[in-house]
């Protein structure tokens, strides 16, 4: 169980108060409140951040790695996303970005936005020649192919089985390193620079593939200071290495929309914000799109992967910054991926029935029909007093026996009266 769930959303108990709003702001339901402190569960959560983006007690965290992590490579390359050049003001040079990055340690770096680019070329041709999978669906957020395959079986089908820019940008760096240096692989560390907690879940049990090329993820916040830093002194210095390799579909990822443009075609949809996404999915399976769309963005942030909870700039004005500076880039600067780099899935995404009551059609049906037995008794007020977001939620843990009635406080009053009546 805990090498299929694993969550980089965690919780800090001397922090949490025991309030509900994240049970009630986490789309999956993944959340209770229990002795006065919150509990996620890792089968239901798909790492969108949104109790980290919500809780005002800083309970929720995001497990990421430490820049003091450098220390355990000989060589180092930093993968920025593109979403980190929305995060500074007033740039007009991606260099100074990345010469920025190189003064901060790093031994070389390499753009994710690039890797984006090859996989948008990938993309394109993959659509044109799979007319009988569309709409198909970028893979490239993992909570959108996590909530997927934790609720949505009908669509995997759909998944455009091609590697995020990330892993292909990890696996182009890695032989980079190898040719330049000649160490060994395991000497040369791989820093992916992320707006998001869910790349963390990505690189430790990635969908689709064996084994990530990544061996870290370090977090787009405590980056930011360092890299402000170093990017005055590039520019006082006014030395500038020409490090970047990305036009303007590469940039455009960092936004939603960005991806879905890449392809070149009107025939698609782009959807941010994990509410909105999972009512597309919901219509997506209800037919309600059929010979409409040929392909299907889906950014569980707001405004995309500049809305991630790891990143520090208003996603929206962050996106004004990113359509500034891709402005006068050319449309594309890089096309193809090295021939012995693997760019499509290896194995197919397993449908996992998390959501499931029982194990088998029998053990489902009996306990659905306790399911509406204790719905019948609960007032269907969805308080959220009982640690649960729903009526429906806490019928549910009382069925798998991890909450009790007495834990609706109407159902405990009325328990109470007629106790007290009785003596």
């Amino acid at each position: 169980m805990e090498s299929k769930f694993y969550t980089s959303v965690h919780l800090d108990e001397s922090l949490c108060k025991g309030c509900i709003n994240c049970i009630k702001r986490c789309p999956t339901e993944a959340i209770r409140v229990r002795n006065g402190k919150a509990v996620i569960t890792k089968e239901f959560c798909i790492d969108c951040g949104e109790c980290i983006r919500h809780c005002k007690n800083h309970a929720k965290l995001a497990t990421h790695d430490s820049l003091d992590s450098m220390k355990d490579f000989k060589y180092t390359v930093a993968l920025p996303a593109p979403s980190l050049y929305a995060q500074v003001n007033n740039i007009e040079d991606v260099d100074i970005v990345l010469t920025a990055l190189k003064r901060m340690g790093f031994s070389d770096v390499f753009e994710v936005s690039a890797a984006a680019e090859i996989v948008s070329s990938l993309s394109r041709e993959y659509v044109r020649t799979h007319k009988d999978q569309w709409p198909l669906i970028s893979t490239a957020c993992p909570t959108v192919t996590r909530l997927i395959r934790v609720r949505f079986p009908n669509l995997l089908e759909h998944l455009l089985p091609i590697l995020p820019p990330m892993e292909i940008a990890a696996r182009m760096a890695r032989k980079r390193a190898i040719e330049k240096t000649g160490l060994p692989s395991e000497d040369i560390g791989i820093f992916f620079i992320s707006p998001c907690p869910a790349k963390v879940t990505a690189v430790k049990f990635p969908l689709g593939y064996e084994k990530s090329e990544v061996d870290r993820v370090l977090a787009m916040k405590d980056i930011y200071p360092g890299l402000i830093s170093a990017m005055k002194d590039v520019v006082e210095e006014e030395v500038v290495e020409e490090l970047s390799s990305t036009g303007n579909i590469g940039i455009s990822w960092g936004g939603s929309g960005g991806e879905a443009g890449g392809l070149l075609t009107d025939s698609y949809l782009a959807a941010d914000g994990i509410e909105n996404v999972i009512k597309v999915l919901e219509d997506l399976e209800d037919n309600k799109f059929a010979n409409t769309l040929s392909f299907i963005e889906l950014n569980a942030c707001s405004g995309g992967c500049v809305g991630g909870v790891l990143a520090v700039e208003n996603p929206f004005l962050a996106k004004v910054k990113l359509k500034s500076l891709r402005k006068y880039l050319p449309i594309a600067r890089t096309h193809d991926a090295p021939g012995d780099i693997g760019v499509v899935f290896t194995r197919d995404v397993a449908y996992e029935p998390v959501f499931n009551l029982g194990g088998n059609m029998a053990e489902r049906l009996s306990k659905m029909s306790q399911l509406e037995e204790l719905m019948d008794k609960f007032p269907g007020l969805d308080c959220g007093s009982c640690g649960a977001p729903t009526c429906k939620a806490l019928a549910e843990d009382i069925v798998r026996g991890e909450a009790r009635e007495t834990d609706c406080i109407h159902v405990l009053r009325s328990y109470i009266r007629k106790i007290s009546d009785g003596i």
